[in-house]
């Protein structure tokens, strides 16, 4: 009787988060997103330039085997082994018991390697092309990806306390887009500017250390409510995988941003590419697409984030009028419409290659504006959704086995990449380079149509937990 009485009360109102908290766990995600912009940007560009690059190749053929299609099978490997530590280090972060609560010891302890681990990649043993540089990557990489996992992984898992209401959730969210493609500009377009100035050694501290500074900057002011998040877990860890693996909007839902993301990665490492071939010959201000790599691309990723700036606004709209699932199902249809594009630049009659291509990037951006701001808070809807289920909150192995996921997914990213650039990747032969866009389009298509079935209303009382 009394479970039947609480289910027909009104839900109390869900506390606010004051806009200082808000504001600075989204600004947060400018390291983040520094880093992995970065990293998808310029690290298959800076082992295995094309051919007619201006830069030294640091893994070469071997065996028969294109150095790219090396290095995507090295980079793949090494995700796939690590992956498989998300859900448990999910798990640690869920039963942690601390005077700093579950998360932030994660954080505070293992934030310095993983900044500090990633300007290695861009100091490899030898300066020509070597196995032992490919031995080197390998092993770098696993490290690496466990310590984004210890760090990153923490601060991602306390976003259903940090806003517990919807529309903190959703300004939350906002935050995290906005200061993300802040992010991005530090990843993609500052780190361009600075190879072509100072060379990928100062860019990776520069990138290193704006990504540091932030991470622990940002957490002296969420301090106060993410220590509040204190209380464990209770389930084992075999409950734990299964509850989470039964849970239909988790299923529903992970799909869609695994295979997002995989296209996203692809098309990102394809600009410098797409520069040094197909806008070879393309000039600006004495500049030429073929001596100033850096520059073609800060202007290619310059447009991309100019578009996702101004779709912020339609998106917030669409979200508040819609939902939140409909506008996430809008930017997946828009973007595997937009990749696409990128195939056809430099082909219209009368209109300069340069100007194609930034047309098509700024839309491209447009369109994944939606699908970079609705992702975490659909995984802290569902959240919520379990824990009425279980009884339980166990919100970092929600985050780690989405990790866990992703990173066995788009661990294929390079790989594909570098099969794709097998059809031409030469300015007389640039098929394979064009042909990265259409693939990554109609990945994001499988992820609209791997959406379908995701129901949650996101105002909606959760089921409860049953006895």
């Amino acid at each position: 009787r009394i479970l039947a009485g609480m289910a027909g009360m009104t839900q109390p109102e869900l506390p606010r988060t004051p806009g200082r908290v808000r504001f600075a766990y989204g600004f947060a995600s400018v390291a983040g997103n520094a880093v992995s912009q970065t990293w998808s940007l310029w690290l298959l560009y800076f082992y295995a330039p094309p051919s007619d690059a201006t830069i030294a190749t640091r893994v070469a053929d071997a065996w028969g085997i294109d150095a790219r299609v090396l290095l995507g099978i090295t980079l793949t490997v090494a995700r796939l082994i690590e992956a498989f530590d998300d859900p448990l280090i999910g798990y640690w972060t869920d039963r942690t018991r601390s005077r700093w609560g579950r998360r932030l010891p994660f954080i505070v302890v293992f934030t310095p390697f993983w900044a500090s681990l990633f300007i290695f990649f861009f100091l490899p043993p030898a300066g020509h092309a070597s196995l032992g540089n490919l031995v080197y990557l390998f092993f770098l990489a696993m490290a690496f990806y466990m310590l984004s996992n210890l760090s990153g992984a923490a601060q991602e898992a306390l976003l259903p306390t940090i806003a517990r209401h919807p529309d903190d959730r959703l300004s939350v969210a906002t935050w995290q887009l906005v200061f993300g493609v802040a992010g991005a500009i530090v990843g993609l377009s500052v780190s361009s500017l600075v190879v072509d100035v100072f060379g990928f050694t100062a860019m990776a501290i520069t990138v290193a250390s704006i990504a540091f500074g932030v991470r622990y900057g940002t957490m002296l002011v969420i301090w106060p409510v993410a220590k509040a998040d204190d209380t464990p877990s209770t389930p084992g860890f075999g409950r734990a995988v299964k509850d989470t693996f039964s849970n239909p909007q988790f299923i529903a839902y992970l799909p869609s941003f695994v295979l997002f993301q995989t296209g996203l990665q692809m098309l990102t490492a394809v600009l410098p590419f797409f520069v040094d071939t197909v806008l070879k010959d393309s000039e600006v201000l004495g500049m030429k697409g073929s001596e100033n790599t850096g520059v073609f691309t800060f202007m290619l990723t310059a447009c991309v984030i100019g578009g996702m700036l101004l779709a912020v606004p339609l998106y917030r709209r669409l979200a508040r009028g819609l939902g939140k699932a409909t506008a996430y199902r809008i930017a997946m249809l828009w973007s595997a419409g937009a990749f696409p594009l990128l195939f056809f630049a430099g082909f219209l009659p009368g209109l300069p290659g340069l100007v194609q291509a930034l047309g098509a990037v700024l839309f491209c951006g447009m369109a994944t504006a939606g699908v970079f701001l609705f992702p975490n808070i659909l995984t802290a809807d569902i959240v919520d959704y379990d824990a009425g289920r279980t009884g339980t909150r166990r919100e970092a192995m929600f985050y780690g086995t989405q990790n866990m996921v992703e990173k066995a997914s788009t661990a294929l990213a390079p790989l594909i990449f570098a099969g794709i650039l097998l059809a031409g990747d030469t300015s007389e032969n640039p098929l394979g380079i064009r042909l990265v866009g259409p693939v990554a389009g109609l990945l994001v298509l499988i992820a609209f149509w791997s959406f379908r079935k995701y129901s949650l209303a996101p105002d909606a009382p959760p089921p409860r937990a049953k006895d």
